[in-house]
């Protein structure tokens, strides 16, 4: 990898938040998305793909628990040929010791050549980003969750999912989606709401209680983006309008006093009773894991797109890491499989 740090601000090596995302890109990511998926349904194309990256090592740092992103990250360095190293847990690391985790960073950067972190506080990806791109190895950071704030990856396999379950209706082009559950702290809606802006007469319906609504910073941004919403706490009045509804579970591992136990959740958690409101066409989305917000009898309509999106999320990583690799290319014009 060049350690030149002379690059334009906008080329794509860190994947830190969706705002650096616009619509060509977004496009982009998804028409190769698809690309790597008719590949990986036959033997040789899994072995190709196996080799385009089999002389990268990446850095796995998940220091707040994850299983399904840990887990569609390993095996998309896996599907790349990616070598990957990991700690779970800061107290194995010298953090212990009272090194910064800046430190910590800079020394994985002189064994691998991408660092994926996940960690329960905000902006540490793009202190990390910052630090990196002062030095003479440039390491790419992908942020793959980051406190309550942003969670672009999970944004851009959503993204995906609803391209794929729209595209026999225009994609997300005008549609209206709603989102309910903890918008105040979930961090897969949050990341989602800022890349609707790339998108065209889009209407977003929020769906909380008043303690977990969506935070001014995003309803701000969607203003400005001149991007229509409205608030609710009356889930059934909205259904029959909706194109996709994004479920959340309530985000109780940023409790300071146990607030979440005081709040009454019960009139935001979608049930079979409730599927005949909906579009036929309609989908039902949910970042996982959840806990009783989609009954689990939902599972059966073919509405329900969760499974499938959570699918979805290995196979963008795997865009994601050949974008960063620069090696989209070879995918993009090689001669399909049938």
């Amino acid at each position: 990898m060049p350690e030149s740090s002379s690059r334009p601000e906008n080329e794509f090596f860190h994947v830190l938040k969706t705002q650096q995302f616009d619509r060509p890109l977004l496009d982009g990511l998804c028409e190769l998305t698809t690309a790597i998926r008719k590949f990986a349904k036959h033997k040789e194309g899994l072995l190709f793909l196996r080799s385009l990256l089999a002389h990268k090592r990446a850095m796995l740092y998940f220091t707040q628990p994850s299983t399904r992103t840990f887990l569609s990250f390993n095996n998309a360095c896996q599907i790349l040929g990616i070598q990957t190293s990991e700690i779970r847990d800061s107290s194995t690391s010298s953090e212990i010791k009272g090194e910064s985790l800046l430190d910590s960073l800079r020394t994985f950067s002189s064994y691998v050549d991408v660092i994926v972190m996940r960690t329960k506080e905000s902006g540490l990806a793009e202190s990390a980003a910052k630090l990196f791109d002062r030095t003479h190895r440039r390491v790419p950071i992908i942020n793959a969750g980051s406190g309550k704030d942003q969670h672009p990856t999970q944004a851009l396999l959503d993204i995906y999912t609803l391209e794929r379950s729209f595209q026999h209706r225009g994609g997300i082009d005008g549609k209206t989606i709603g989102m309910m559950g903890d918008l105040k702290r979930g961090r897969t809606v949050r990341s989602l709401g800022y890349l609707m802006k790339n998108y065209q007469d889009v209407k977003l319906v929020f769906i909380a209680p008043p303690a977990f609504r969506m935070e001014e910073d995003i309803k701000g941004h969607l203003r400005e983006c001149n991007i229509p919403y409205v608030e609710t706490e009356d889930m059934q009045s909205v259904l029959p309008e909706l194109d996709a509804i994004y479920i959340t579970r309530i985000q109780d591992e940023h409790d300071i006093a146990g607030e979440s136990s005081k709040v009454d959740t019960s009139q935001f958690k979608l049930g079979v009773k409730h599927l005949s409101s909906m579009k036929k066409d309609a989908v039902i989305m949910h970042p996982l894991p959840r806990r009783d917000e989609i009954h689990p009898d939902v599972d059966d309509d073919p509405r329900a797109k969760y499974w499938r999106q959570e699918r979805n999320g290995m196979w963008m990583r795997v865009a994601i890491l050949t974008k960063i690799f620069k090696i989209d290319h070879h995918i993009l014009h090689a001669n399909l499989l049938d």
